[in-house]
């Protein structure tokens, strides 16, 4: 009589996902998911070094191995260490490179729905459906017996990388409006003259936040009203710009990795919304919202709809191709100023 062999249990599971800071803290669910199904595995994350500071602090990853300029130097430090599983939640060739080397019969890897994204961009024809990428990425792993727990984002920052009162004016001490600056592309960020007018109208103490990068857009706004707006932008690490976001009453955001660490953390949000769409899967993820049954009332839409030209791409460009940049430049600011004051007041 044949006894069934028990199939191996899974010691080491690797993921994949190499940038930025919002696509990676969108898979922050899958990790805790993943532990908490498989307690005893080892959970390993290979990410781009410049991006290791999003995930360093999760408790759900064991091991970070950063991206080598020479991808041969990491595929043979992870072929050493005998993977079970592979998720792939970038799907882009230097991931399939990976996986072609580990030559592991458990791997996983979630659709990026690239032809139906084309489809919108290029044609307007919109066929994509109204979840979150998070749900795509639990798709892909469905057969490990993953679940999504619906306890939504995860960001950590531990207690000696929180800010610290006295690092903000003290007219900021009792509340403020985040207002999140920067963009990964100019045609997913808020133009200058849109924020002066908005901060110079919004009733409540302002913290711009963004990167050295911003830093002289952030000028600019700023001299609006320089008692009201503090520039932190550049001042602060990812980490604890974060931690501005987490303490802010209201985040105003543009598409951006702060937009994802603001849900990660279930902030009021208003998100503006230039040259891509929520559609695209990237909206902000309480959980369980979506854009069509479940939608959620932590964070609002500003965006202009109707244009023919919009979505023009799926992550962004330096400049609009039309020149006109009616998606941002069109956005209304009084109805902005209505949902800050019904969140700041909630």
């Amino acid at each position: 009589m044949m006894h069934a062999t028990k199939p191996k249990p899974i010691q080491k599971i690797l993921i994949l996902r190499f940038s930025s800071i919002g696509d990676i803290v969108l898979t922050t669910p899958v990790l805790r998911c993943l532990k908490r199904k498989y307690p005893e595995a080892e959970i390993h994350y290979l990410v781009k070094k410049q991006f290791k500071s999003v995930i360093a602090d999760n408790p759900y990853i064991d091991v970070i191995h950063t991206l080598e300029e020479d991808l041969q130097q990491n595929i043979a430090a992870l072929k050493a260490l005998k993977f079970d599983v592979v998720i792939d939640l970038h799907n882009n060739l230097r991931t399939m490179r990976v996986k072609k080397a580990l030559k592991l019969r458990q791997t996983y890897t979630f659709s990026k729905l690239n032809t139906r994204k084309w489809l919108y961009t290029n044609l307007k024809w919109n066929t994509l459906p109204p979840i979150s990428i998070v749900a795509r990425y639990f798709e892909a792993i469905r057969p490990l017996g993953v679940m999504n727990d619906g306890l939504g984002l995860d960001f950590f920052i531990p207690e000696d990388k929180e800010t610290k009162r006295e690092d903000i004016p003290m007219g900021h001490w009792m509340g403020y409006v985040a207002c999140v600056i920067g963009g990964s592309f100019e045609t997913k960020q808020f133009p200058v003259a849109k924020w002066k007018t908005l901060v110079a109208e919004c009733p409540y103490p302002v913290i711009l936040l963004g990167g050295p990068d911003d830093a002289a857009m952030a000028t600019a706004i700023e001299a609006t009203d320089p008692v009201k707006i503090y520039n932190a932008c550049g001042k602060f690490s990812l980490v604890e710009s974060a931690d501005l976001v987490k303490k802010a009453r209201v985040v105003i955001t543009n598409d951006t990795g702060l937009m994802h660490i603001g849900a990660a953390f279930q902030k009021k949000m208003i998100t503006l919304w230039g040259n891509t769409t929520p559609w695209l899967g990237m909206f902000p993820y309480y959980g369980a919202n979506d854009l069509e049954t479940t939608i959620s009332p932590l964070f609002t839409i500003a965006e202009v709809n109707n244009l023919s030209c919009r979505p023009c791409s799926k992550i962004g460009y330096h400049e609009c191709p039309k020149k006109h940049f009616r998606c941002m430049n069109d956005i209304n600011i009084a109805q902005i100023l209505v949902d800050l004051d019904a969140f700041w007041k909630a």
